[in-house]
Order: structure tokens, then C-alpha cells, then sequence
């Protein structure tokens, strides 16, 4: 029995150790509609008590939190987005950075624990490297830029969790 349960977690480590997934590192999120350091404020306290945010760094001038994910924890960016529409507010673009070293891509995209992410534009380059890439879906770009690049792609049965667009 013991032989047979060593081989089993030796088996489940192996082919966890071979799954490198891509890892969120930041974001930069700029938010429209903020006029006020209360309102900021208050966008950046409830960002900075998201489970997965490290830390939070706003920059008035150009409305733009940098949001700095912690190592290891799947990020949703659906939660970031609800902040910031509970506040009242808009995203004018959430661009997000990630590791993409020793990951490989499944098709057009690849998989995190956060969900599904969909590349739209041809990715003719190997992913290596921190890499930043723009969130295209409606709610987290401009209508124009989502319709600019979405139009109307299918849904993908085979996809884990939510699936995301990106540009890059």
C-alpha cells in the first residue's frame, strides 16, 4: 500500500510541476469619471481589499491605479470591474501584465486560474517575459474599442471558467 500511494503522489507531482501557468504580476486601470480625492480614495480602499491585490498605487493626474496582484492567487478581474462600476464609475482600459516564462499557449490563449484568455489579434512571436496586454470585453474598454475588436465571437464550450478577449 505504501508503494502504491508514493507512486500516486509522485505521479500528481510530476504533472503538477510540469503545468506552469501564466502568472498576473499588475494592472493599470484607468477609471473615468473620478473628480474628486474622496471619490479616489474610496475606489482605491475597496481595490486594495480585494484578496488578490498586494498593492495600490493611484495616480490622480491620469486616473490611473496601478494594482500590483499577489504572487500565486488567481485574480478576477470581474470583481475589479464590479468595484468600479459599484462606485459609479468607468473603466477606460485595464491593462494587465503577466509572466508568461516556461508557459505555453493552448491555441489562441491560455488558462489561469482567474479563467480563459483569448488573444484577438495573431500572436506570431513566442509569449515570453513579463508581457502586457489590454482587456478588450465590454465593461473594461470603451464600446468602441470592444466593437473594434470583438464584433461578435463565438463562445467556446471548451473553455475553463469566463473567457476573456486581449489585445496586445
Amino acid at each position: 500500500m505504501k508503494i502504491r500511494s508514493s507512486l500516486i503522489l509522485t505521479l500528481l507531482f510530476t504533472c503538477l510541476a510540469g503545468m506552469a501557468r501564466a502568472q498576473f504580476t499588475q494592472a493599470r486601470l484607468q477609471v473615468a469619471g473620478l473628480n474628486c480625492a474622496l471619490c479616489a480614495k474610496t475606489t482605491e480602499r475597496e481595490l486594495r481589499a480585494l484578496p488578490f491585490v498586494s498593492d495600490v498605487k493611484p495616480d490622480l493626474m491620469h486616473n490611473i491605479y496601478v494594482i500590483t496582484f499577489k504572487p500565486g492567487q488567481p485574480v478576477s478581474f470581474d470583481q475589479i470591474g464590479k468595484i468600479v462600476r459599484d462606485e459609479n464609475f468607468f473603466i477606460n482600459f485595464l491593462k494587465a501584465t503577466v509572466n508568461f516564462d516556461d508557459v505555453k499557449l493552448n491555441g489562441d490563449g491560455f488558462t489561469t486560474g482567474a479563467g480563459t484568455f483569448r488573444f484577438l489579434n495573431p500572436q506570431s512571436k513566442p509569449l515570453n517575459g513579463q508581457m502586457e496586454f489590454i482587456l478588450v470585453d465590454k465593461g473594461f474598454a470603451p464600446r468602441s474599442v470592444s466593437k473594434k475588436y470583438l464584433g461578435t465571437p463565438a463562445d467556446d464550450p471548451s473553455a475553463a471558467g469566463r473567457v476573456y478577449h486581449l489585445a496586445i
